[in-house]
């Protein structure tokens, strides 16, 4: 994972998630954030990314401007 990445496209995940009804992850991912952040342990920021991104997937799957291409590509990534 690349910290500097992450820090840069964290907040465009959030509010994206955010718009696309799912408060909760966007939520959870905030959380997971701030934690990261303060202890520096990605797992949860991790697993909560991937799950944005899967959604941001499948989402694009079915109507492709729901979600930027380099919305999505920014995330993978930050995960790399």
């Amino acid at each position: 994972m690349n910290s500097q990445r992450m820090e840069k496209v964290m907040t465009p995940v959030i509010e994206k998630l955010e718009k696309l009804a799912q408060p909760e992850l966007a939520a959870e991912l905030d959380w997971c954030w701030g934690s990261y952040q303060n202890d520096l342990n990605p797992s949860g920021l991790i697993a909560k990314s991937e799950a944005a991104l899967s959604i941001f997937k499948a989402t694009r799957e079915k109507n492709s401007k729901a979600v930027a291409k380099k919305l999505v590509e920014d995330l993978e990534s930050a995960l790399a």
